[in-house]
This record gives C-alpha cells, sequence and structure tokens, in this order.
C-alpha cells in the first residue's frame, strides 16, 4: 500500500473515567480532527483496562494484567497515540501513572512505535501546564516521539460545541497544529 493510499490509526484516550470528563471531551474534540485530517481515530478508555496498583510482589506472584497486555497490543497496532489527562494537584492522575508504570513491564515498543500527541483540558486557565510537562518527561524518558506541539485546553467548558467538536478560536488551531505534525511525523516514517 502506498503512504499516499495509508489511512494512519490513532489511538485515542483520557487519563480520566470519570463520567463527564472535560478530558473525555477533549479526546472526542481530536477524534473529529483526526478523521478530518484522514486518520481512522480509535477511542478508548482506561475504565477496560481495569489494572491493580503497580507493585512488583503483586507482579512477582499474578505477572503482568491480562488488562495490560490487551492495552499494550492495542498501543503496537497504532501509528498515533493521543492521550489527554486531567491535572490533579498539579501533577498526573494516579491512573495513567500507573497505566503507564504497568505498560512499561511489558517493554518499549507501544512507546517507541507511535507518535505521541499529549493534551490536557482544564475548567481554569493554566490548560495543565504542569501535567504536560511531567507527561511529557515520562513518555520520552520511555523511548516515545511526542510531537512539539502540546494542547493546553484552559477554560474547558467553552470550548466544544454539542456535536463534541471544537468551537473556533486558539485552542482549536493549537489542536490543529498537534494533528499536523503527529500526521507528518507518521507519513515520514512509512
Amino acid at each position: 500500500m502506498s503512504s499516499s493510499n495509508y489511512v494512519p490509526k490513532i489511538v485515542l484516550f483520557s487519563g480520566s473515567k470519570r463520567t463527564g470528563s472535560i478530558n473525555q471531551n477533549l479526546v472526542n474534540a481530536m477524534a473529529h480532527l483526526f478523521k478530518e485530517a484522514g486518520a481512522k481515530p480509535v477511542k478508548i478508555s482506561l475504565a477496560d483496562y481495569d489494572m491493580p496498583i503497580f507493585c512488583e510482589d503483586w507482579e512477582s506472584e499474578n505477572g503482568v494484567p491480562k488488562t495490560t497486555k490487551s492495552l499494550v497490543r492495542k498501543l503496537k497496532n497504532a501509528d498515533g497515540v493521543f492521550i489527554a489527562s486531567p491535572e490533579y494537584n498539579g501533577c498526573m492522575p494516579a491512573l495513567l501513572k500507573n497505566t503507564i508504570d504497568w505498560s512499561s513491564r511489558t517493554g518499549s515498543d507501544h512507546f517507541k512505535m507511535p507518535v505521541y500527541g499529549i493534551g490536557s483540558a482544564t475548567p481554569g486557565a493554566l490548560s495543565g501546564i504542569m501535567v504536560l510537562r511531567q507527561l511529557h518527561f515520562i513518555l520520552c524518558r520511555l523511548g516515545a516521539t511526542v510531537v512539539n506541539a502540546h494542547l493546553g485546553a484552559g477554560g474547558a467548558n467553552a470550548l466544544f460545541d454539542k456535536k463534541g467538536r471544537f468551537v473556533e478560536g486558539r485552542t482549536k488551531q493549537l489542536a490543529q497544529t498537534l494533528v499536523s505534525q503527529m500526521m507528518d511525523e507518521i507519513t515520514r516514517r512509512q
């Protein structure tokens, strides 16, 4: 298949399982942009990949959870991964950190193979800047290519229309830049 006919698969998920999460709204809006850019968005929920709190003693007794292995397979088969993370007390949520920690026990291909994009939606103006720094650091430390455009979506309650798309404005422009950077890097790798 030539690269001009190739449809990249982008896995998108939120670091929150909360019903009505604004970061899930961010995932939904990004899925629309990826589809418009010619990709196939695949939205997943971390609620479907339940994992105990990471502990080497637990792992020694039980092995890596099947849910972890299932998630890692999805990520390995993706051309790109977009993560939307809430910021709790200036940090990433335990759910997301635990998911990264468990998945790192299976190897690093699911970090090294896809192109990563990251974002954070917050009701306040600071737009998750601290969690974006942390998430970028951890992903790069694990070998991921994370595009330069990070999507800080402050004032998130006013960023999405009733159809789950971005309203026009600066955040939508930044989101389009992130999508473009990911698609360019995926194309470069073909």
